[in-house]
């Protein structure tokens, strides 16, 4: 079974049609049913669940698309049977399996250590402490965490529903939720307008005595005023991140969470580890450069150390494979760590005595001093892009652990020598970060490397040899406003421990940037989660593709570019979805206003219905699929919007209640079907036409929004407008949907009211007349 992607199908379900305005017009719908007034209740509930139908529709097929990808990705679970090791999905574990445990690995089940030594394990998804926890032999192990450093294996005691595994994708992706600011935008808009909506509602409710409406009359317009809350804005958003999703998912990047996509697009300082991120992460051996004696010896001892380490990684085996190796048998063990960025082993064989250390030169410098043409030796390597361990020993085993059983480092160690490893720029990060170097991201390449060994894989990678890098032991000597103006000035970070990444992400976000983090290593997690958005290589730990909103097929950061086009897509089309939504609201709103005040009623349930289909119904399912990428105003959404909405809404409610007083003096009613069918024949049109001015096919069309030279809304539009057409021709469709027929007159008087409110509109546009008047400027800018 694929992993899931996204919400489940019970979820899709829920989150859709239940909604809380969903539920107060099916309601208002019983009410209607139980007084007889079963066609407008039909129709009323019918159209919010025909949209409904159509988002889920859409939503099922792309998560179906996404859970097939998201098998490639699936984490699998290393067990011991028929006494040999064997990868299964979680799924298959039963109790009682001997379950092996890797540095990245997730606990996928609980239960007790089994085997001798010690791991490293983080528990920060259940316990929300990121400190890692060492576990001995018979120490229980908890699905939800994983394993930091060291390998071991345990017994399977719980498993299923009785342990933490299916509720571990939840958890951590639970704990990376983080909303857009245009999600918060677009929550704070509904906000308001559900606020508007309650009191109509309240204002409905002290009318009813006053005028003595019938019960069935205050229900009807109950209905009309619950649809004022746009229920299909947040299907229609949903879709657009769906459509994205699929969109990125056959370029080469998984989504994991609904709103990764559009979250890049706001991306303006993108993190990246070295090794496995900006190089591919296969590690050769360079060279040894012994400090004395001889080389061959130099080779075998470092060959020995690697295939004797119980908790391989990808230095030990790029170590295993240029020295060689036998396995020797060790007394003790510290296994590799990225925040000590050191390990060692106590061999108790007769050839190979002694306690042996293999790390960073600069950690280990002050118990290991180099000699100085050795010093001048690492400096020439690691300007050379190499990575450079230093290996030193004590002749006599030592204790690798104080009395409190922490990691120490013997005293008296003497270097035995450098080891120099090389690794491979990946083809595509050139070309990649240059791209978004061009679109103003800037690019922080964070490393637990030496600071010069990265800097010049950056020069390789065209970011300029004269870039500013500082290092952990730096950052560690700042106050907390040094650091937060180095993150702003320096662009490598060398020697970095896993929780100063996670500080480099935390000052990058405090100081108004937002922030991706691309990494693949256990010890990029917690800065994964501290990220606005945590992307992840396919090849890196379980623990990291948990954590990740995106997870990169195949490794290449490459798609990346065309998925900040695709986020800019959905911000574009989701503006022009907001664009049409709001404008029916605050019409609808002014027209509900002005024709109470008249003493009438501008809409019946199934008038209101027929305007929300063909006016923002079909249309912004359409906008979600058409939206065009491309640079994105400078201005905020809200600013955007008043400058399209406000003219737009203003000069058709304007046009509905001159129609409305024209009808009623004509007519002699003032509600009558004849005045609320005109105002309808009205609105729709109206309504169509802002397609066009919304996403302009033409220069002509170019007055609220900017030119996208796209045809297809436009031609949506005069299709909508036939069929409405069609609609009003055919009697029983007409007298179905409560609409009655208009003199020919009228028919005329309504179509040269649409013809010059939308001359007056464009003009309005054109010259920024509300902009004057409020004496601000809210026309969209140029792009960024």
């Amino acid at each position: 079974m694929a992993p899931a992607t996204g919400r489940t199908y019970p979820a899709m379900l829920r989150d859709n049609v239940f909604t809380f305005i969903n539920n107060v017009l099916f309601v208002l719908c019983a009410a209607l049913i139980a007084l007889g007034e079963v066609s407008d209740a039909v129709i009323a509930a019918g159209v919010v669940l025909g949209n409904v139908v159509v988002s889920l529709f859409q939503e099922v097929r792309t998560k179906r698309t996404l859970d097939r990808i998201a098998l490639l990705t699936r984490p699998r679970a290393a067990v011991i049977r028929d006494g040999r090791e064997q990868s299964v999905d979680p799924a298959e574990i039963v109790r009682g399996d001997t379950m092996i445990v890797r540095p990245g690995d997730q606990i996928i089940v609980d239960g007790p250590l089994v085997s001798d030594g010690e791991l490293e394990v983080d528990e920060s998804l259940l316990t929300g402490e990121s400190e890692a926890v060492p576990k001995r032999s018979g120490d229980p192990l908890y699905s939800g965490s994983f394993c930091v450093a060291g390998s071991g294996v345990y017994l399977a005691e719980k498993v299923g529903a009785e342990s933490f595994a299916h509720k571990l994708t939840a958890q951590a992706r639970g704990f990376r939720r983080v909303l857009t600011p245009m999600q918060r935008e677009v929550n704070v808009i509904v906000r308001v307008i559900l606020l508007v909506a309650i009191i109509f509602e309240l204002l409905l409710l002290a009318e009813t005595p006053i005028y003595h409406l019938t019960l069935v009359a205050s229900v009807k317009m109950s209905v009309v005023i619950a649809k004022l809350v746009p229920a299909g804005l947040f299907l229609s958003i949903t879709l657009a991140y769906a459509l994205g999703a699929v969109r990125i998912a056959r370029r080469g990047a998984l989504v994991q969470q609904v709103n990764a996509v559009e979250s890049l697009s706001y991306v303006d300082v993108l993190c990246l580890d070295k090794t496995g991120t900006l190089t591919a992460n296969r590690l050769e051996l360079d060279a040894v450069h012994p400090v004395n004696g001889v080389e061959s010896d130099l080779r075998q001892l470092v060959g020995n150390f690697a295939a004797s380490s119980s908790s391989g990684n990808r230095t030990t085996a790029a170590l295993i494979e240029g020295l060689g190796g036998t396995k020797q048998p060790i007394g003790e063990e510290i296994p590799f760590s990225s925040e000590r960025k050191w390990s060692a082993l106590s061999f108790e064989s007769n050839s190979a005595s002694g306690s042996y250390i293999l790390g960073a030169p600069e950690v280990l410098d002050a118990a290991v001093p180099l000699p100085p043409e050795m010093t001048k030796r690492q400096e020439e390597l690691v300007r050379g892009g190499l990575r450079v361990l230093l290996f030193a020993h004590v002749p006599e085993a030592r204790p690798l652990r104080d009395a409190q059983g922490e990691p120490q480092l013997p005293n008296d160690l003497i270097p035995l020598g450098l080891i120099s490893l090389s690794d491979e720029l990946r083809p595509e990060a050139r070309q990649t970060l240059a791209r978004f170097v061009a679109a103003g991201v800037a690019p922080k390449i964070i490393s637990g490397d030496n600071p010069q060994t990265v800097v010049a894989l950056a020069a390789q990678a065209g970011l300029g040899s004269n870039i500013s890098a500082v290092s952990g032991r730096d950052l560690e000597a700042m106050d907390e406003a040094q650091r937060a103006n180095a993150v702003e000035t320096a662009t490598i970070f060398g020697r970095i421990a896993p929780e100063q990444k996670e500080d480099l992400v935390r000052l990058l976000k405090r100081n108004g940037h937002y922030v991706a983090m691309i990494g693949d290593g256990v010890n990029d997690v917690l800065s994964l989660k501290a990220a606005h958005l945590g992307i992840a290589m396919e090849s890196g730990t379980q623990a990291t593709r948990a954590v990740a909103d995106i997870i990169l097929l195949g490794d290449s950061f490459a798609v990346l570019p065309s998925a900040v086009e695709e986020g800019q897509r959905i911000r574009n089309g989701t503006r022009d979805i907001l664009k049409l939504f709001l404008t029916r609201v605050l019409s609808v709103a002014l027209l509900l206003m002005g024709v109470m005040i008249l003493g009438g009623f501008p809409f019946d349930p199934k008038h209101i219905s027929i305007l929300t289909t063909f006016t923002v119904g079909i249309p912004s399912i359409a906008l979600a699929a058409w939206a065009q990428p491309g640079p994105l105003p400078r201005t905020g959404v809200v600013r955007s919007l008043i400058h399209f909405v406000l003219p737009a809404a203003l000069t058709l409610a304007l046009a509905g209640i001159a129609v409305y007083l024209y009808m009623a003096l004509t007519t002699h009613h003032t509600a009558t079907g004849e005045a609320q069918t005109a105002l309808t024949v009205l609105a729709v049109p109206c309504g169509l036409l802002l397609l066009p001015f919304v996403s302009p096919p033409t220069p002509w069309w170019e007055a609220g929004a900017r030119l996208s030279s796209d045809w297809r809304p436009g031609a949506l539009a005069g299709g909508l407008f036939l069929a409405f057409a069609i609609l009003l021709a055919i009697e029983p469709i007409r007298s179905f949907f409560g609409l009655v027929p208009l003199e020919p007159m009228t028919y005329l008087i309504i179509a040269g009211t649409v013809a010059v409110w939308a001359a007056i509109l464009r003009f309005a546009w054109r010259v920024s007349l509300l902009d004057r008047f409020l004496g601000v400027d809210l026309a969209p800018p140029g792009p960024d």
